[in-house]
């Protein structure tokens, strides 16, 4: 199997960087972007990106909406008119994030002056908070969303016109934990906490989540409507540290997800993992280790996505560099 790790850049224009978003294109260019800049939450944190052409990324460029608030979470996705969306949070806490996006008529090589997602929005976030939206069978874009501004909670943003307008779902309910009061495992009071989901479809109209939580698992929420209402979330065997997952279905129907698998709420980093499910995410086995185990490493905020018979992934590498692979499938 080939699966050569490549770096963004031999030199990163930031001396920290996390949380990269991969985006491959029709004509074997892929467009990478992260954020970087001191130290993740610092004002100086700003949105980067890189495109790759003949196995040789370009010079990193910079996107910013303030040179005073630090920029998050970049996601890319490929609209129905062609134009490549490129969404991002921007703000000091959290709980006050505002959703920007911007817009490229050009393959990459130029983006738009960023603007709100969704304008005056003060719920902490619209659109896809980590993982890339999808495009459903009957053309309906749904975004991978939570908030943290009253506890972490998910949902998903809805456009039915081609990302111009969004209506989101109402928060997915989790199930009580009164048997499980722990705060060391992550439990609130009475709710699991969740947030950056990942999702896929697998039949038309059926709509399915993996959340990131602090209860040493993955949760999976159902909907059976095209995303617009959800099953109270349950968990899932799969473990989770408390950190980013993300997963991609192919067009034969095998699910890959890419996690760090350790059952402990902010539990190591390492390693990081593809695992495959050939029954709709219900049992996963051992697919490929790309970062083995090594004391107070960091390979996190996986990326994956998939176009051609390859799979496309990047990384977190030591918050020092954006690791990439393709993988044939």
């Amino acid at each position: 199997m080939n699966c050569k790790k490549e770096f963004v850049c031999r030199h990163l224009p930031t001396v920290n960087c996390h949380a990269s978003t991969v985006l491959p294109l029709d004509n074997g260019r892929v467009i990478v972007a992260w954020f970087g800049g001191t130290k993740e939450g610092n004002p100086d944190v700003n949105i980067w990106y890189a495109i790759r052409t003949d196995g040789v990324f370009s010079i990193p460029k910079e996107i910013s909406v303030s040179s005073k608030l630090p920029h998050w979470n970049p996601v890319l996705s490929e609209l129905p008119d062609g134009r490549i969306a490129l969404y991002f949070k921007v703000g000091k806490k959290i709980k006050k994030w505002k959703t920007y996006v911007c817009y490229s008529a050009d393959g990459g090589y130029t983006f738009s002056p960023p603007i709100e997602l969704v304008k005056g929005d003060r719920s902490g976030g619209r659109g896809p908070v980590k993982n890339k939206c999808i495009v459903l069978s009957n053309s309906r874009i749904l975004a991978p969303a939570s908030s943290e501004k009253r506890g972490w909670r998910c949902f998903v943003d809805i456009s039915d016109d081609g990302g111009k307008s969004w209506e989101r779902s109402r928060y997915i309910k989790t199930e009580p934990a009164f048997a499980l009061l722990n705060k060391e495992n992550g439990y609130t009071r009475n709710k699991i906490k969740m947030i950056q989901p990942t999702l896929w479809e697998s039949e038309p109209g059926k709509v399915h989540m993996f959340t990131r939580t602090a209860s040493g698992r993955i949760y999976r929420s159902d909907s059976e409507d095209y995303g617009k209402t959800w099953c109270e979330a349950y968990p899932t065997k799969l473990p989770n540290n408390n950190s980013g997952i993300d997963v991609v279905k192919t067009p034969d129907g095998r699910l890959f997800l890419v996690s760090n698998p350790v059952s402990k709420n902010l539990g190591e980093r390492f390693p990081l993992t593809v695992q495959i499910s050939d029954d709709n995410g219900k049992t996963f086995s051992d697919f490929l280790t790309l970062e083995e185990e090594k004391t107070d490493s960091e390979f996190s905020y996986p990326a994956i996505t998939y176009s051609d018979n390859k799979l496309y992934i990047t990384y977190t590498w030591e918050r020092l560099n954006i690791a990439y692979r393709e993988i044939e499938v």
